[in-house]
């Protein structure tokens, strides 16, 4: 997962925005065809934050997801749900469009778009 330059993204975003990101995506998550279906209605704000916590975790912030949950366990956790390269792609692409909603800048948007991208692909399970 990391062909990549490493890049301080907490530092350079903050978490608010991070958090903003996060947010966007699941405001459009219930409506996606794809997506949509996969997310249980009753638990979308928990999925909302465990993303959150892992997103500002795994990008040099605050080891609060560890903290709550423990080792992320990726695959695992996300084994009960069909995921191919379809619903991987809607993914990626549900986060970069939060991703550009909120302007950050074409090199903070490409890595996110590689590492959000590797580990989309990396949970792939059909």
């Amino acid at each position: 997962m990391s062909e990549y330059q490493e890049l301080p993204i907490f530092d350079l975003l903050g978490e608010a925005k991070l958090t903003a990101i996060v947010q966007g995506f699941y405001r459009r998550v219930p409506e996606d065809p794809i997506l949509g279906p996969m997310y249980p209605k009753d638990d979308l704000d928990g999925a909302e934050q465990r993303l959150r916590l892992f997103l500002v975790y795994r990008l040099g912030g605050p080891p609060d997801y560890l903290a709550l949950r423990g080792h992320p366990r990726l695959r695992g956790r996300h084994m009960p749900f069909a995921i191919d390269a379809t619903a991987r792609d809607r993914w990626l692409a549900l986060m970069m469009a939060s991703v550009h909603e909120q302007a950050v800048s074409a090199e903070i948007a490409a890595y996110l778009e590689r590492f959000l991208g590797d580990i989309a692909t990396f949970l792939i399970n059909r």
